[in-house]
C-alpha cells in the first residue's frame, strides 16, 4: 500500500454517503457527483448507459471545476497527489486527467478503497504483535482514561481505544454529541495510530471489552493485550462519585436519561435492585445512584469480566489514584513511566 504521510494532497472521489462509512485518514472529499447525483447516474445506468455517462461527465466536470476553485487554489505546482474512488475506475480516472492536465504529479490508488479496505484487515492482523502492551485495569470511574492522559502528555506511547470509538465503553458509555465511526472507519484510524508508534518502546491502553459500543477491536489486538503486562488501577470511592458527576454531568440533568439507558439491566440485577435506581433518580440523588450502581452493578460484574480476561490481574503492580484531576495524576504519570517505559 501507499506510504500516504508522502503525499500533500489525498483526494477521495467518491461520494460523501461513501466518504463517510470510511476513508484513507487524511484524505479529502471532493467528490465527483454528491450522493444525489451519484444514485441519479446509477439508477440511469440500468436502462440507457450512454445517457448515464453523459450526465455522469456533465457532473463530473461542473463539480471538478469548483473543487478546483476552492481546494487546489493554494496547492503547490510540485505537491504530490494521490487520488482515489471505489475500485480505482472513471471517477480517480477523471481527476487524475484533469490534474495532469493542469501539471500536477498525481498517483491513483490501483484497485481503490476496496484494495485499500482489503490492505487495512490484513494488516490488523498482524500489525498488533508489533508491540508490548501496558494494560491499565481499574473498576468504573477510577481515573483509567484520564490517566491515560496525563501518560500522553508525558510523552508515552497511548492508544486511546474509547476516543477513537467515540465511546465510554459501557451501557451509558455513549457521549453526547458524537456518532460512534463505522467499523470500517474505526478500523483505519485504529490502524493509523497503530502505525504512528514505535516498537521499542511500550504502548499503553485501557483493559477493553471486544466491543466498545457498537465497534468491535480486532481479535489480534485483543490477543495481544491479554499477553501484555497489566497494571491494576483503583481510587476512592469519593473521587470515583466525582468523576462520574463530571464526566456524566448530562445525566445527572437528565437522571431519567440514565434510568432509560439502564433499564435492559433488570432482569440481570432483579426488580428491587432496580426500583432503588428508580427512586434515587427520581428523587434526583444522582451521586447517591452513581455509588449505588459501582458497588451493586459494575463493580461485580467488571471483577468477573477481569479475572476471566486477565487471570493475573491480583499479582500485578497497583496503583491507588487518590487525586483525580489533571494536576493530581501527572506525577503519577510520570512515575509510571519512569517504572515501566524502559526502553528510552
Amino acid at each position: 500500500m501507499y506510504d500516504f504521510k508522502s503525499y500533500d494532497l489525498i483526494i477521495d472521489a467518491r461520494s460523501p454517503r461513501e466518504f463517510n462509512e470510511d476513508h484513507i485518514p487524511g484524505a479529502v472529499n471532493l467528490p465527483v457527483v454528491d450522493n444525489a447525483e451519484f444514485a441519479e447516474v446509477g439508477t440511469l445506468h440500468r436502462t440507457d448507459p450512454l445517457a448515464a455517462y453523459q450526465l455522469g461527465a456533465r457532473y463530473s466536470l461542473r463539480n471538478i471545476a469548483r473543487h478546483i476553485e476552492t481546494h487546489l487554489s493554494g496547492v503547490e505546482p510540485k505537491s504530490r497527489i494521490l487520488v482515489y474512488c471505489f475500485r480505482g475506475g472513471k471517477r480517480s480516472k477523471v481527476w487524475q486527467d484533469v490534474l495532469e492536465t493542469i501539471g500536477y504529479r498525481v498517483e491513483r490508488v490501483k484497485g481503490g478503497w476496496k484494495a485499500y479496505r482489503r490492505w487495512v484487515n490484513e494488516q490488523l492482523l498482524v500489525v498488533p504483535a508489533n508491540f508490548r502492551y501496558i494494560v491499565v485495569s481499574g473498576p468504573t470511574g477510577c481515573g483509567k482514561t484520564r490517566l491515560l492522559s496525563a501518560l500522553q502528555d508525558t510523552g508515552a506511547q497511548v492508544l486511546d481505544l474509547e476516543g477513537l470509538a467515540a465511546h465510554r465503553g459501557s451501557i451509558i458509555g455513549a457521549v453526547p454529541g458524537k456518532l460512534q465511526p463505522t467499523q470500517k472507519l474505526f478500523d483505519s484510524r485504529l490502524l493509523e495510530r497503530l502505525s504512528g508508534f514505535d516498537p521499542a518502546r511500550p504502548v499503553w491502553l485501557e483493559s477493553e471489552s471486544k466491543k466498545i459500543g457498537q465497534v468491535q477491536l480486532p481479535e489480534a489486538l485483543l490477543a495481544e493485550m491479554r499477553k501484555g503486562q497489566t497494571l491494576a488501577v483503583d481510587a476512592p470511592m469519593p473521587q470515583r462519585v466525582q468523576l462520574l458527576r463530571e464526566d456524566y454531568h448530562h445525566f445527572e440533568q437528565d437522571p431519567a436519561a440514565l434510568i432509560e439507558r439502564l433499564k435492559n439491566l433488570r432482569p440481570l440485577i432483579g426488580g428491587e435492585e432496580f426500583e432503588q435506581w428508580e427512586a434515587l433518580a427520581a428523587a434526583r440523588m444522582v451521586p447517591e445512584l452513581f455509588e449505588r450502581l459501582m458497588r451493586n452493578h459494575y463493580d461485580p460484574t467488571y471483577r468477573r469480566s477481569i479475572l476471566r480476561n486477565y487471570p493475573e490481574i491480583d499479582a500485578s503492580p497497583s496503583v491507588s489514584l487518590q487525586d483525580l484531576s489533571s494536576s493530581g495524576l501527572l506525577p503519577v504519570a510520570q512515575e509510571l513511566r519512569e517504572r515501566f517505559d524502559r526502553s528510552e
